[in-house]
């Protein structure tokens, strides 16, 4: 099928059937609303979900995240699949895949993509610096399922830092789902409550190898302190760590614009708002270049995720800062 044809053959389909997906999306989200102020993170549920969809369209294959969305506590199976079935079934009919689910993901990032696009940006760090450091830490780690796609003859540590309760349900679900988890050791600590990193030596990490911090996710719901606090530890590690992480500008706390209203007041709704924005005055690479600077960390690399033209601010960013 030509692909223009494709694309509006599935948007077509998608479109006709679009009550099955709202009502798969009520069911869903639901369950999440009665699950608020349980301890549990809602927001983890956003990319796990990013990470199936792709592995059910086929162009990114991640058994784990297929396993554990069929376990989701507290979540009516039949939520998920109304909500993906249209699209599956559009898929299948066409060959078509939405810009959103493709992998790897090409071209700009509008904010509505960025938990789908970063998946690109975050494997890519994974198979890059884990050719040559074996200890692999994953911060506020959710329903992640990284460890389980690591290629089997390498001897990789892996080590999953959390809040209490939401690391109790990732391992109840792994556990449910028969996942082996052998080589994931578990420490429970919240960031802005706890020192992790103390704990996370204290489970095995060793602090003089170099290690891959991979911070997903995370930072918006942070204080400042909190996030410059984490950088400050990642600093103190041995001299070639590296810490993956995406961000938020101050446009996400301050833009009247009808999207980041509603994203701010979809974070507020599940429990998790926005806290944390790096500045936005242009160039924004020199305010994280500088943010990482007084925490002992050096930029490596970076992609800005917005125009930053005259009347235009960055939204957003992905990162890797270096300890040196």
């Amino acid at each position: 099928m030509h692909p223009l044809i494709a694309a509006g053959v599935f948007y077509i389909l998608s479109g006709l059937l679009f009550p099955v997906t709202l009502l798969g999306y009520v069911i869903w989200t639901g369950s999440l609303i009665v699950r608020r102020g349980s301890g549990v993170s809602t927001t983890a549920q956003g990319p796990l979900s990013a990470r199936w969809a792709e592995h059910l369209l086929g162009t990114r294959k991640d058994e784990g995240a297929d396993r554990l969305m069929r376990v989701l506590p507290g979540v009516p199976s039949l939520g998920p699949r109304l909500t993906a079935g249209p699209m599956l079934f559009a898929h299948r009919l066409t060959g078509y895949v939405p810009r959103a689910f493709r992998y790897p993901f090409e071209g700009e990032v509008p904010p509505r993509y960025q938990a789908s696009a970063r998946i690109t940006f975050f494997d890519a760090a994974v198979d890059r610096y884990l050719a040559d450091i074996d200890q692999f830490v994953i911060l506020g780690a959710g329903f992640d399922t990284r460890a389980f796609r690591l290629p089997e003859d390498r001897a990789i540590r892996v080590f999953e830092v959390d809040t209490p309760k939401t690391q109790a349900l990732k391992r109840e679900m792994v556990k449910t789902a028969g996942l082996d988890s052998a080589r994931v050791t578990y420490v429970s600590a919240d960031f802005e409550k706890e020192d992790w990193l103390d704990r996370l030596v204290g489970a095995g990490f060793d602090i003089g190898k170099p290690a891959l911090f991979l911070w997903e996710g995370v930072l918006i719901y942070l204080e400042k302190q909190a996030v410059e606090d984490t950088l400050r530890k990642i600093a103190s590690t041995a001299r070639g760590s590296v810490v993956a992480f995406d961000y938020f500008t101050t446009v996400s706390l301050e833009s009247r614009a009808l999207y980041w209203r509603m994203a701010r007041a979809g974070t507020r709704a599940g429990g998790e708002p926005l806290k944390f924005g790096i500045d936005s005055s242009p160039p924004v690479s020199e305010r994280l270049a500088g943010l990482l600077l007084s925490c002992g960390l050096s930029l490596g690399e970076h992609q800005v995720l917005g125009q930053e033209t005259e009347g235009k601010r960055a939204w957003g960013g992905f990162a890797i800062a270096v300890v040196k």
